[in-house]
Order: structure tokens, then C-alpha cells, then sequence
């Protein structure tokens, strides 16, 4: 079954669709999981499911389920091997919020006391001056 995933539709200027998984950590049906090539931290792993969806809203609930599965097993090598504080888990979707590779890819990135001044806020630093928490009347 993995396999016929793994045939279903690519997209030949994708640069995950042409990175078959041998470095994968993790395999499943719909997806896999491996060291992300330019870690924000050590330890950043990504989940990438085998077709091509461009965004997480393409992908189809078996997908997602998986994905997200995978995102538990991942975090237990990196708890294994890095040993981080925490972790930011998210989705980049769409060019204006800063996915750069037009394939579904889920981001785990762990956290160590320390990496950055004052984390306070964690992914709502994406957008800096938003960070720290504000009421909205």
C-alpha cells in the first residue's frame, strides 16, 4: 500500500516529490519523516506526506491523520536524541505566510532553554510586532 501512495500524484519540479524518503527515519502509508536539511534547531524534523498536496487544506483526511501521528512518533526520536525544552509544531501555507516549497509538509521543531532571548509568545512571533499578548476590545 505504501507504495501506491508513493505513485500517486508527483509533481516533477517538486523538490519532495524528488527526494524519495531514503533518508527517512519514519514511513507510512501516506507519508514519512526525516531531519529537515536546513534545521532551524537540532533536532527539526518535517513529516511530507508521498503525493503531492500543495497546502495542508488540499490533503485528504487520511493523510492528515497520518501526518499527525507521525508528528507523536517523530517527537519521541528527537526526545531520544536532542533532549529539547520544547517545541514549535506548525504549517507554513501559502507564499504570504512563508512556505517556500509548494508541498504539504508538517515542521517539528524543538526548543531549547536559551535559543532565543524571550520566547514568550512562541509562534505568534511570526509576525514580531504581535508577539507579545494584546486584548482586543
Amino acid at each position: 500500500m505504501q507504495q501506491q501512495a508513493q505513485q500517486q500524484v508527483q509533481q516533477p519540479e517538486c523538490r519532495f516529490c524528488n527526494s524519495r524518503p531514503g533518508r527517512a527515519l519514519i514511513r507510512g502509508e501516506h507519508c514519512f519523516a526525516g531531519w529537515d536539511r536546513h534545521p532551524v534547531n537540532p533536532g527539526h524534523m518535517l513529516v511530507i506526506p508521498y503525493r503531492h498536496f500543495p497546502t495542508y487544506f488540499d490533503a485528504t483526511p487520511e493523510v492528515k491523520r497520518e501526518m499527525w501521528e507521525m508528528v507523536d512518533r517523530a517527537k519521541e526520536i528527537i526526545e531520544r536524541e536532542h533532549h529539547p525544552d520544547g517545541y514549535n509544531i506548525g504549517v507554513n501555507i501559502g507564499e504570504h505566510a512563508g512556505q517556500s516549497i509548494m508541498h504539504l509538509h508538517i515542521h517539528i521543531i524543538p526548543r531549547y532553554r536559551g535559543d532565543v532571548e524571550n520566547p514568550k509568545g512562541g509562534i505568534r512571533g511570526v509576525i514580531p510586532a504581535r508577539q507579545h499578548y494584546q486584548l482586543v476590545p
